[in-house]
């Protein structure tokens, strides 16, 4: 069995597990996939408290975005989908889990306890588990093949299967409007100085194991605005007409657009719209398409609303992506497992 510490963390494999390995073992080891879900600026705000076949997840505050997400819901959506992925690692791996959603009121960081046992096989969770380690985000264009009706359903599916409301906007008209809203959302953020401090802390290349590396050198379709951005982002705001025209040339090259939208706004429809966030991105996965986010105008709660109008949703957007088929891109970096998991 290799040792964890010497591998990347996205090369983690299912016989590096011990074959007779019991319930406790396997929980800790499903962690490892657990990490490797997406987040806002890659910030991975979360931690695990194991106790032997209970594991509490916590939201890790300390890497909360003050600026893009005030009230942390971006940060507990990310935490939303570690989870998911965790359910799926244990599925696979043959364990049952109960799940109490925020089970201290008292603690609001702690966000879930899970108890795992042996059995209760779910077979639409467990088939998504290679698609993990597969999975990235995608920020370069996308071939503008249209996506079949049925694949858009499909994903639509994965979402509402979590117990949210999802839509599919695949018509070019709708789409361009929603590339307006993105762009507007750019414009207003970068000139707040505070944003591009915030931003230039998570795309530094001093990062190791966190932030976003690959947004400042490896996208090409961000590279006119992204590559001097670490230096100049905290002295200019003329970064945004770059990043606006980018993004809406993204949505143009986007044959499909899909917003997560919940009745309510608070961690519990945060952790849910997280859940269904990880499964629509396995999901792809599985289909063979890749995803991005253009989640600027949630962030800014006017324009919010403005995308509800837009995709025909009665209920509050908490996330949108851009979903086509294009070129794969490298992972993200993933902090080390010591930093986030507590035995």
């Amino acid at each position: 069995m290799r040792s964890h510490a010497a591998i990347d963390p996205w090369a983690i494999r299912e016989s590096d597990l011990a074959p007779l390995a019991d319930e406790a073992a396997k929980l800790r080891f499903a962690l490892h996939y657990a990490v490797l879900a997406p987040s806002n600026h890659n910030a991975q705000p979360w931690r695990f408290i194991v106790d032997g076949t209970s594991v509490l997840l916590c939201a890790d505050r300390t890497r909360a975005l003050a600026v893009v997400d005030p009230f942390d819901r971006e940060l507990i959506i990310g935490c939303g989908a570690a989870l998911f992925n965790l359910r799926v690692a244990l599925q696979h791996l043959g364990l049952g889990y109960a799940i109490t959603l925020l089970p201290d009121r008292l603690d609001p960081d702690v966000l879930a306890q899970v108890r795992v046992f042996a059995g209760a096989h779910d077979a639409g969770v467990a088939a998504l588990f290679d698609a993990i380690t597969e999975r990235v985000t995608t920020r370069e264009a996308f071939d503008i093949e249209p996506i079949p009706m049925s694949v858009q359903d499909e994903l639509v599916q994965a979402a509402v299967a979590e117990g949210v409301d999802a839509a599919s906007i695949a018509w070019a008209a709708k789409r361009e409007t929603i590339a307006e809203l993105v762009a507007q959302a750019d414009h207003q953020q970068f000139r707040d100085p505070r944003f591009r401090r915030e931003l230039a802390s998570w795309i530094h290349a001093s990062r190791r194991g966190d932030g976003m590396p690959a947004y400042a050198a490896g996208v090409s379709a961000l590279l006119d605005f992204a590559s001097p951005i670490a230096s100049s982002v905290l002295r200019t705001f003329d970064l945004g007409d770059g990043a606006a025209a980018a993004h809406r040339l993204l949505v143009e090259h986007s044959p499909m657009l899909l917003c997560i939208s919940t009745g309510e706004d608070n961690p519990s429809a945060w952790l849910a719209s997280g859940q269904a966030l990880a499964r629509v991105l396995l999901t792809a996965v599985r289909l063979g398409l890749c995803v991005s986010y253009l989640n600027q105008p949630i962030e800014i709660e006017a324009l919010r609303n403005a995308l509800r109008h837009q995709t025909g949703m009665s209920t509050l957007p908490q996330l949108l992506l851009r979903i086509g088929r294009g070129r794969k891109c490298a992972h993200t970096p993933r902090r080390a497992m010591s930093e986030v998991v507590a035995l």
